[in-house]
């Protein structure tokens, strides 16, 4: 018997975070988010995909726990800015002062598998927001009653939520606020006339929603999706403070590496056929063998959706067969059971599942969680009544070669 099997190997890469932001000739922002699935021996049971973007801002610098419990990851550009407006003493349109709406809800990204074609969706939303906020004459326009400009900025407006975070001087300050799941508008009024107001950073965070690595094939999978800036779009900062970028892209790389290896124990591919508690039985007792079998174990790893194909020196019919020197020849049964982890593609348990030329019954196993060096069994028979066959050539040798094929190109 011989095996093989064979490797999907690819890189999962998620580009929606901000690994850098570039300013392009349209006047847009463009972002690379990465991230990367591979199976973790030590972790079976998580099987979902890694970020591996650098992280800057609050989330790398502030609240890194608070952070990785909301499930969201903040970037910090200097490459932003808008143009410096003054702004009116207790405006009563929002639109005419600092106010921020942004994409807070999901949306659905495609992305493509760069070999295969295969489609996949990703989620994205924009979790929340913050800047470095410029105030001439002085930060003190935006005190409030009994209070100061600092608390103001640190404590955000409904519907937003603090970050706590807030730092500056008189004339200037970075602040972040996060921003729940289809909010509207956050705006602060100026209690001062402010005559010149101007952002030069920008931050957000965001949060993504991933497909199951276990049911998508091995490669790079991209895709892309652009946010508008300016007033009344995506990123909308109101009708005053108007950014000199006009879009924000994110490009979506992700890599998916999946793990699929096969090993048979020493000697393991040579095959022996007996009959139940051996040759003994008919050779002391006269007792005719009723079935010639062998139960092969093997280990498996496996993070991915794979098919299993036989191939055969003799053929009989769907399956191998074996041969003697005169050229007489007998059918053999072969089967597989897979360890808990791996079904078949009705979701059920692999028991005894015939393998066949026609590869029918055997088109799709998948994973249920990353299966690592777990037993399966082989089945080899030659059934009644084709035993009662080789027993008409008492002293042949019957042999044949089978190879079975674990294939992740599924």
């Amino acid at each position: 018997m011989k095996t093989r099997s064979t490797r999907n190997r690819g890189r999962l890469l998620f580009a929606g975070l901000l690994t850098s932001l570039l300013a392009g000739p349209a006047q847009a922002m463009v972002q690379e988010i990465t991230a990367v699935f591979n199976p973790d021996p030590g972790n079976p049971t998580k099987n979902e995909f890694r970020n591996t973007t650098p992280v800057s801002g609050v989330c790398a610098w502030h609240m890194p726990a608070r952070c990785e419990q909301m499930g969201i990851f903040t970037i910090r550009t200097d490459s932003f800015s808008t143009v410096g407006v003054p702004i009116e003493a207790d405006h009563e349109d929002e639109r005419k002062g600092a106010m921020w709406q942004v994409p807070s809800s999901w949306k659905d990204v495609q992305v493509t598998n760069t070999r295969t074609g295969e489609v996949e969706t990703v989620q994205v939303r924009i979790g929340g927001i913050g800047h470095r906020f410029n105030t001439l004459p002085h930060n003190a326009a935006w005190d409030v009653p009994g209070g100061y400009w600092q608390s103001f900025w640190l404590y955000a407006p409904s519907p937003c939520s603090s970050s706590y975070f807030l730092t500056g001087t008189g004339t200037y300050a970075l602040f972040f606020w996060l921003v729940p799941e289809g909010a509207g508008v956050c705006s602060r009024q100026a209690r001062q006339p402010i005559s010149n107001f101007w952002l030069s950073t920008f931050e957000f965070a965001y949060a993504l929603k991933t497909p199951n690595p276990l049911s998508m094939s091995g490669g790079l999978y991209t895709g892309s999706h652009t946010y508008t800036i300016g007033p009344g779009m995506d990123f909308d900062f109101g009708d005053v403070v108007i950014p000199t970028d006009s879009q924000l892209t994110l490009n979506f790389a992700l890599s998916v590496e999946h793990a699929l290896k096969v090993d048979l124990p020493p000697g393991g591919n040579r095959v022996i056929l007996q009959p139940q508690g051996g040759w003994q039985a008919w050779l002391n007792q006269g007792r005719r063998p009723t079935r010639l079998f062998r139960d092969q174990t093997f280990a498996i790893s496996s993070s991915s959706r794979f098919k299993m194909n036989l191939e055969c020196s003799v053929v009989i019919g769907n399956t191998c067969g074996l041969r003697n020197d005169a050229g007489d020849e007998v059918p053999l049964q072969i089967a597989v059971s897979l360890p808990f982890g791996l079904n078949n593609q009705r979701g059920d348990s692999v028991t005894k599942q015939p393998l066949r030329l026609d590869g029918v019954g055997t088109e799709l196993f998948q994973p249920t969680q990353y299966v690592n060096n777990r037993p399966g069994t082989l089945h080899f028979e030659v059934e009644k009544e084709d035993v009662s066959e080789m027993l008409k050539h008492p002293g042949s040798t019957y042999s044949g070669v089978a190879t079975v094929i674990w294939d992740s190109e599924v």
